[in-house]
């Protein structure tokens, strides 16, 4: 189980998160369930070579997927070999007609060539390493995401952040698109726009190729969780039961102020006489 960050504001639970990932990592790790679902992909890795096999070994398949955030997805084990054995040369192909990011990422981490009947990249014990790491990351995430949105959120970005290449490659991702919305102050309105516009958009805003420096990212992400954290708040105010009582009481259906006053003479103060009180 991972640590506990409800009720911190974005900000503190980012640096606590950060003070502890290594050890909140190897705790889901070692997760006797996650555990197994590690060794069975080791054990089974390493015989696949075609896009059939892949999504016909559930030991395999379910820890890529998990890895790629595509856990919802794990149903579609059809359409998934039809994307992997798609030609991205072609510019009708499955893979090139996905707006989902998440399956373009599976599609280039796989590489699967010839039609998808040719892989050597599941034998590579260094890219079967790397592809664990990959599953523990992303449920770490997920984790952390279930207990505040906007950390999940920060913590995504700074792991893509290395990858991203075009701003395609963020406005395809909804999450790393609502990042850069808000750390850039443009409203989630953008996001109705052409996906052309937007790429116009953003790049007069910012220059993505600062997204390879770490400490830009850095300071990007503790904007993020600045102004989420002030978004919280405002809105946290707004719904407080006792502000809500006095904006009912300070104004009409109108929006006009209406003053509250009490009938003094209608209030019963016989039972204050000082002979009532003190016999």
């Amino acid at each position: 189980m991972t640590l506990s960050i409800a009720g911190m504001s974005s900000s503190l639970a980012l640096k606590l998160l950060d003070a502890t990932q290594t050890q909140e990592k190897t705790l889901i790790r070692t997760d006797p369930a996650n555990a197994r679902a590690i060794a069975g992909f080791l054990k089974d890795a390493p015989g696949i070579t075609t896009a059939k096999d892949f999504v016909g070994s559930y030991t395999v398949y379910s820890l890529v997927m998990q890895a790629f955030d595509l856990k919802d997805q794990m149903f579609g084990k059809a359409m998934v070999r039809q994307i992997l054995e798609s030609d991205a040369t072609q510019s009708g192909a499955l893979v090139n007609r996905m707006a989902d990011a998440r399956f373009t990422n599976l599609y280039n981490t796989l590489g699967f060539t010839n039609g998808g009947t040719a892989n050597t990249t599941f034998a590579s014990a260094d890219w079967q390493n790397r592809m664990i790491q990959k599953f523990v990351d992303q449920q770490y995430i997920n984790d952390e995401k279930t207990q505040n949105a906007a950390v999940g959120i920060a913590l995504e970005f700074r792991q893509n952040a290395p990858d991203v290449k075009t701003w395609y490659d963020i406005l395809k991702n909804k999450d790393m698109g609502s990042f850069m919305r808000s750390v850039l102050g443009l409203p989630d309105s953008v996001a109705t726009l052409d996906l052309t516009r937007q790429v116009a958009l953003f790049t007069q805003k910012y220059d993505i190729t600062k997204l390879q420096d770490p400490a830009e990212v850095q300071k990007l992400v503790q904007k993020y969780a600045v102004l989420s954290d002030s978004a919280n708040a405002a809105a946290s105010a707004a719904q407080n039961p006792a502000v809500v009582m006095l904006n009912a009481t300070l104004s009409g259906a109108d929006g006009s102020y209406v003053p509250a006053t009490l009938d003094i003479s209608s209030i019963d103060v016989s039972a204050l006489s000082a002979a009532k009180l003190y016999g």
